[in-house]
């Protein structure tokens, strides 16, 4: 017997947390290997006359993917810190429960659109069994699943601000630490509470309201963490109006160029 009777759920959910933990860190981590694998093919493949890396929507695309993928990173990096630091640290106890269900929602679930993108990157190579791009889209769906599906981690957020009142306060201040760095980012922190102030239909809402917490608090370590044209440009294709549903559509002012060759770089 590994706790007391009566309560299995109580005692498994701690290791489950532990364990959303690593399915965060294996997701941002095919993350980046997809990234790796897109930027490198590019950096070699010509068509049209010209190295696909120097063409201006696959820079668009790839420079998309970078930045998704250190988001994801910076977010990981950041729950590892606080799982690490929980036992001795009430803050950072309070980040780790509150934080392992919005980052295992958000960056698991995005991998999988991750990778499809950097596949297609490679065309018909990406595809085939012989590149790895077919292992990678395999795999990225997985983590999404196990140790709680996506409803289950939002419905879990849910959970933990309401019987760990002091967790949302706690992440929320770690958020509004980067307010005032960009207008974009500010109006999504308003956003962001007037969404967790209203109590109307709150369960139909969730993966609104935690999806919003991820990419809140995603942009606010990279403006903490990451260079000025990463912060920037993840606030407005993520938070703001410039972006769409698919990787590429970042607007004309991000410097795309600088954010592959920082990919690239690592």
């Amino acid at each position: 017997l590994l706790g007391d009777e009566g309560r299995g759920v109580q005692v498994i959910i701690e290791m489950v947390n532990h364990t959303r933990l690593d399915c965060v860190i294996g997701s941002a981590a095919l993350m980046r290997q997809a990234v790796s694998q897109a930027i490198h093919h590019a950096s070699h493949r010509r068509a049209f006359g010209q190295l696909l890396i120097d063409q201006p929507l696959m820079r668009n695309v790839l420079a998309d993917l970078a930045l998704e993928s250190e988001a994801a990173t910076v977010l990981m990096l950041r729950l590892a810190r606080a799982a690490d630091e929980a036992p001795l640290n009430p803050h950072a106890a309070l980040i780790k429960r509150l934080g392992t269900a919005v980052a295992k929602f958000a960056i698991c679930k995005r991998a999988p659109a991750l990778v499809a993108e950097a596949l297609e990157c490679l065309g018909g190579n990406g595809y085939v069994e012989e590149n790895m791009l077919p292992r990678l889209y395999r795999e990225a769906p997985l983590n999404s699943i196990w140790e709680g599906s996506g409803n289950v981690n939002c419905l879990d957020t849910l959970r933990a601000i309401r019987k760990e009142p002091a967790a949302l306060p706690a992440l929320l201040a770690e958020i509004t630490a980067s307010a005032g760095r960009n207008p974009v980012l500010d109006a999504a922190i308003d956003r962001l509470q007037d969404e967790l102030a209203d109590p109307t239909a709150i369960e139909l809402r969730a993966r609104r309201i935690v999806l919003l917490l991820a990419l809140t608090w995603q942009a606010a370590l990279l403006h903490r963490f990451s260079p000025p044209e990463v912060a920037t440009a993840y606030a407005a294709s993520r938070l703001g109006e410039a972006g769409g549903w698919v990787f590429g559509a970042l607007p004309p002012t991000v410097d795309c160029g600088a954010i592959i060759a920082r990919a690239w770089a690592e």
